[in-house]
């Protein structure tokens, strides 16, 4: 993979929420975040790395090919990963150990992350939800990169934001979500050519 003087490369890694499942290809989390980079970045490329029902494991189980397969070497990638970790039931060291992993690969690679947080609602259990939600800002802190707390933000709570099966947003909350972490995925994308730049001064 090689890096090109074009508009900025984005790898979505993710699940249903990053794939876009029961919406039409456009509808989904990175065709939306690409139509609003390319608001002000018209070669900007958002790639859906998304698999619908994906744990962590998954997730870091198809990455090597999924970054193997990529033209150019993304200038970011963000990890959407954990929802289904926390609705399996998944231990909270193993989601923690997994999403670890894929970033430290991000890393190895020279591929900045910004790490989207999930959070586990208290009524599941105060100490099941606190032990889930700490590995985002944790993994974040180690790692050195950005963290977009939730990728729900702004979404969670609002029926008419939801598809018929009451789960899963619709088109109108992704562009929500979108809108909601474009300064974020813009402050990264900095960040990211700034480590370039001396790197390679």
């Amino acid at each position: 993979m090689a890096l090109h003087s074009s508009g900025p490369t984005i790898l979505a890694l993710g699940d249903s929420l990053t794939a876009g499942y029961g919406l039409q290809p456009g509808d989904a989390f990175p065709a939306q975040l690409e139509r609003l980079l390319r608001a002000t970045t018209p070669d900007a490329r958002v790639i859906n790395g998304g698999v619908s029902g994906d744990t962590t494991m998954q997730g870091l189980a198809r990455l090597p090919r999924l970054l193997s397969s990529q033209s150019r070497k993304p200038d970011l990638a963000i990890v959407a990963l954990g929802a289904n970790d926390m609705i399996r039931g998944v231990p909270a060291a193993t989601m923690r150990s997994n999403l670890d992993a894929i970033l430290s690969s991000f890393d190895d690679c020279g591929i900045p992350a910004l790490l989207a947080g999930m959070v586990m609602p208290s009524f599941l259990g105060a100490d099941f939800a606190r032990r889930y939600n700490a590995v985002f800002a944790d993994l974040a802190a180690k790692h050195g990169i950005l963290l977009y707390p939730f990728f729900l933000q702004g979404v969670v709570g609002d029926p008419t934001l939801l598809l018929a099966d009451r789960v899963h947003p619709n088109a109108r909350a992704i562009g929500i979500v979108a809108r909601n972490i474009l300064p974020m995925v813009n402050r990264a994308l900095l960040e990211g050519f700034k480590q370039s730049a001396r790197s390679a001064a």
